[in-house]
């Protein structure tokens, strides 16, 4: 029922009315007429409301308290709460005597969803007194919930010793918001325990520096008062990373004497890679070869005869240990190396008499006379000997080495005195010589002709009529291995007035007007105009090798089809290039043929092409190219490209290509930037003129690769030229500036340059697209006089803004006899052909392991990708995955890339890096490629 209440102030005298209608229930109860109170006081809220959250379907209660108080009522979202919702309480405060009202209300879960409105349910006390009425706080009531799924679950890692852990988690949505904990291996993690783990900073966990014991498995719990989540649990893996060990000592070698290897050792414990951490990179052997020197016992040579008997009635004999001598730690002969024995069967008789009635004094007066008798001998022979050699020399004063006759330029005579050692100053032949600074060492002449004539270049008659008895002879100062398909030897005598043995050319006298520095092309020359070798392979494979050019190929195993075999060839085309570039291309490699054309091979074979571009910097576009029937040539595939016909690794001086139909092949690169180098092998020989003053230097420059400089070699010997110095590498760039050759520091009063040819300088077009074409300058030095026959001085090329290199000479041009010169390496000459296993470095047992391990897809991505990834085949992948063996292919792939590498060493550190995990490559150990490392050795006679 409707009721006003009047409550009237007794100090302000305001007056406050307040209506309360209470509907809905037939049964209420009004509110009494009068409530005594203290007047004068508000009521004060001794208990407020509090936040509530309903949990499932159960109500919550709402309480305050307040005093003094006549009535409190609830009000929920602006409304009042009916009075028979509401439960009171009144009590007596006995300190100050006023009431204190204490209500609460019920709060259930249909009551909240079904209100709806911009803010949370809300519930407020209102209580009344004589004076007034006071609020309370407002009280929000929520549904409580927690969401089952995290909004981000924490990941595993796997982390570096001492590196950072961050564990993030978000917990699922909920009211109230979830608390998070962190457990390790289900057991909780107290951060304040440990300062290394911190879970302060938005629920994540951090580990600044990881232990082996922060390994584990870590939950992330949420909860609140509704229900607790668990996440996902993420696995932490902290993991060390292999390091090496110190090298062991040197083993001692293998044979007791001969040549051996000695090894040493280290181990992946420093420390011992831990948790899957990466095993140490490099290898765990090292091996060198040793040469053990065999012990020599000795043995005695035959007894001499016996010495004349001495006044004393005996002769001795002797005898040596040296047939042979002891030598490295043998032992010495068994035995006397002496002996005596009486000379007169026991009569030694002197003047007559017994021997033991000769007077003492006697016997020294013989001996001595017998020491004076020798003393005045040696004296004679040592006069005569002085008096022997002071007429010869005086015999051969007209031909001294020592006095050089220098009249015709001094108007007098100068003496210098020279070693043929090299000693002091390499450059001068009398270090006490000084230079003579007046002479002009570079010329503004003319730039180097070409000429197409066979043709030597000649001099004018010398101011000196050489000797008729004097040995010209070139001889280089040192051995040197070159790339020539051939042994070179020469052994003869060149006099004065006659031309070297053995050279067919026509010699023809120049005018001096037309004495030019020249530029000659040599395939003018007649030269073969291919190089050619052939073998027979069958189904075990094999591999054909054109000796010193660098150019081989690798016919893998089961490529040939059983019970079929091909005779196989292979040349390189020597004469004119049949490629011809377009634009800016340049042909960098020799043009190889192989064949027979028709033939069908069931695996790739690879063709190995030696190059002389720079590959060292990203400059160059290099392509593939092959000619096709019609003589056209067409790109194969560019290097950087991917393609799965075929596939290129360059290396820094050759190509390998895994290829499956014969044909004639070339790389040609195209410049990209002034930056691209062509490297260019320069080297210097020299030879006597037709006029025994002159003596002629040719510098070649020509492309970087074997078959270039055989073809050089080749020429240089048909004239009767002699290398004079090492070679040695010019990069030359792509940036248009010429190439200068000059001739420097000459001795003076020794020797003297033709005038306008100590510098010489050829285009930039010339020596770009020389097209593997031999180019040389050729310098002509001349000889003061005879006696001259040391000749020493400085070579320079180099390029305007570029590259520069020098050649130091230093030879003698006059010996009895030329020594032979090696010209390549035995090994490369002597097995042009190799069939079956003794072809490869990998046993077929051992490689038929390794495929079977690596051909199988792996799910931790150890299969053959690791494979070639270690081998340092890391492009065009895509190739290798059309192969029905992957594992065969890289491997074929390794044996052309190393055939002349030293072990199996870089193959083996591959397989101990992926091989831990594999118990199939387990039975591989390293004593069996050790094994097939010395099996292929002695094979091939390495």
């Amino acid at each position: 029922k409707p009721f006003c209440w009047r409550a009237a102030t007794y100090w302000a005298g305001l007056c406050s009315d307040v209506f309360f209608d209470f509907t809905g229930t037939d049964n209420g109860e009004a509110l009494p007429e009068s409530i005594p109170s203290a007047p004068g006081t508000l009521p004060h809220f001794i208990e407020e409301p509090d936040d509530a959250y309903i949990i499932k379907s159960n109500p919550i209660a709402l309480r305050c308290k307040a005093r003094p108080a006549m009535q409190i009522f609830f009000k929920c979202n602006g409304e009042w709460v009916h009075q028979n919702e509401h439960v009171s309480e009144e009590t007596l405060d006995e300190s100050s005597g006023l009431k204190v009202r204490e209500v609460f209300i019920n709060v259930t879960r249909q009551q909240v969803e079904d209100f709806h409105g911009p803010e949370d349910y809300w519930c407020q006390c209102v209580a009344w007194s004589h004076l007034g009425t006071s609020k309370s706080r407002k009280a929000s009531v929520r549904i409580a919930y927690l969401r089952k799924n995290f909004e981000q679950d924490p990941q595993g890692r796997e982390v570096p010793i001492e590196g950072m852990i961050v564990l993030h988690c978000r917990p699922p949505e909920g009211v109230p918001a979830a608390e998070v904990e962190w457990l390790k291996n289900e057991e909780p993690i107290d951060s304040e325990q440990d300062e290394n783990i911190d879970t302060r900073a938005d629920h994540n966990l951090i580990i600044r520096q990881a232990r082996l014991s922060d390994s584990g498995n870590y939950t992330c719990m949420a909860a609140n008062i509704v229900a607790k989540r668990r996440s996902l649990s993420a696995t932490v893996v902290v993991y060390v990373n292999g390091g090496w060990s110190s090298w062991t000592e040197w083993s001692a070698c293998n044979v007791r004497c001969g040549r051996g290897w000695q090894k040493r050792s280290r181990t992946c414990t420093n420390p011992a890679p831990l948790n899957g951490g990466a095993f140490c990179e490099g290898m765990s052997v090292q091996k060198i070869t040793c040469t053990s020197l065999c012990p020599v016992d000795g043995s005695w040579e035959v007894w001499s005869e016996w010495s004349v008997c001495s006044p004393e009635c005996e002769h001795l004999r002797i005898r040596e240990c040296t047939a042979p001598p002891p030598r490295n730690g043998g032992k010495f002969c068994e035995g006397l190396s002496q002996e005596s024995e009486n000379c007169t069967d026991g009569l030694c008789i002197l003047d007559k008499k017994p021997l033991h009635e000769i007077k003492p004094q006697s016997i020294e007066n013989a001996s001595d006379i017998a020491l004076y008798s020798g003393l005045g001998a040696a004296v004679v022979a040592v006069a005569v000997l002085v008096i022997g050699v002071t007429l010869y020399r005086r015999s051969q004063s007209d031909y001294g080495v020592d006095v050089i006759d220098s009249s015709a330029l001094t108007g007098g005579f100068q003496t210098f005195n020279f070693k043929t050692v090299r000693q002091g100053n390499s450059l001068l032949l009398n270090s006490a010589m000084q230079p003579d600074l007046t002479v002009s060492r570079t010329y503004s002449g003319p730039i180097c002709l070409q000429d197409p004539l066979d043709k030597e270049l000649m001099t004018e008659s010398s101011l000196f009529n050489p000797l008729s008895d004097i040995k010209v002879k070139v001889q280089s100062s040192f051995m040197v291995s070159l790339g020539v398909s051939e042994r070179a030897e020469y052994h003869g005598k060149n006099h004065s007035r006659t031309f070297p043995h053995g050279n067919n050319h026509s010699f023809s006298t120049m005018h001096p007007r037309n004495k030019m520095p020249y530029i000659q092309n040599l395939s003018s020359l007649p030269t073969r105009t291919e190089l050619r070798t052939t073998g027979v392979f069958g189904h075990l494979g094999g591999r054909l090798v054109m000796p010193n050019t660098g150019v081989s190929l690798l016919i893998p195993h089961g490529a040939i089809p059983e019970e079929n075999s091909w005779e196989i060839y292979m040349s390189i085309n020597q004469g004119e290039p049949s490629l011809q570039s377009d634009g800016s291309e340049v042909l960098l490699s020799p043009e190889v043929t192989c064949g027979p054309p028709d033939m069908i091979v069931t695996t790739p074979f690879a063709l190995t092409i030696p190059h002389c571009a720079d590959v060292s910097s990203e400059h160059w576009n290099i392509h593939l190219k092959k000619r096709t029937q019609q003589g056209k040539w067409e790109e194969v595939m560019s290097v950087e490209d991917e393609s799965t016909s075929c596939y290129c690794l360059l290396d820094p001086f050759a190509c390998h290509v895994l290829l499956d139909s014969f044909g004639t092949y070339a790389l040609t690169g195209e410049p990209i930037t002034d930056c691209a180098v062509k490297q260019l092998k320069v080297a210097v020989f020299g030879c006597m003129s037709c006029n025994s003053l002159d003596y002629n230097l040719r510098v070649y420059c020509v492309d970087n690769t074997p078959c270039a400089f055989q073809e050089v070699v080749s020429d240089e010997r048909h004239q009767g030229g002699q290398l004079l110095e090492e070679p040695k590498l010019l990069h030359f760039k792509g940036n248009t500036f010429s190439l200068q050759i000059s001739v420097l520091d000459i001795p003076p009063f020794l020797w003297r340059i033709k005038p306008f040819t100590a510098c010489q300088e050829v285009p930039f077009s010339r020596v770009w697209c020389s097209n593997r074409q031999p180019l040389h300058c050729a310098f002509s030095l001349e000889r003061y006089t005879p006696t001259t026959t040391q000749l020493s001085c400085k070579i320079c090329i180099r390029q305007l803004k570029g590259h520069e290199q020098i050649l130091q000479v230093q030879t003698s041009i006059l010996e009895s006899e030329r020594e032979t010169i090696t010209f390549f390496a035995q090994e490369d000459s002597t097995f042009p052909a190799q069939t079956g296993p003794k072809a490869f470095k990998i046993p077929y047992s051992i490689r038929q392991r390794i495929c079977a391990t690596f051909d199988t897809p792996n799910a931790k991505g150890k299969d053959w990708q690791m494979l070639a990834q270690k081998n340092s085949i890391n492009r065009n992948l895509s190739y290798f995955a059309t192969q029905s063996s992957p594992s065969a292919v890289i491997l074929n792939l390794w044996e052309a890339r190393h055939q002349h590498d030293g072990d199996l060493d870089s193959l083996a550190c591959a397989l101990e890096e992926i091989g831990r995990t594999h118990t199939k490559l387990s039975n591989i150990s390293e004593s069996q490629l050790d094994e097939a490392d010395f099996n292929y050795s002695r094979q091939n006679g390495l």
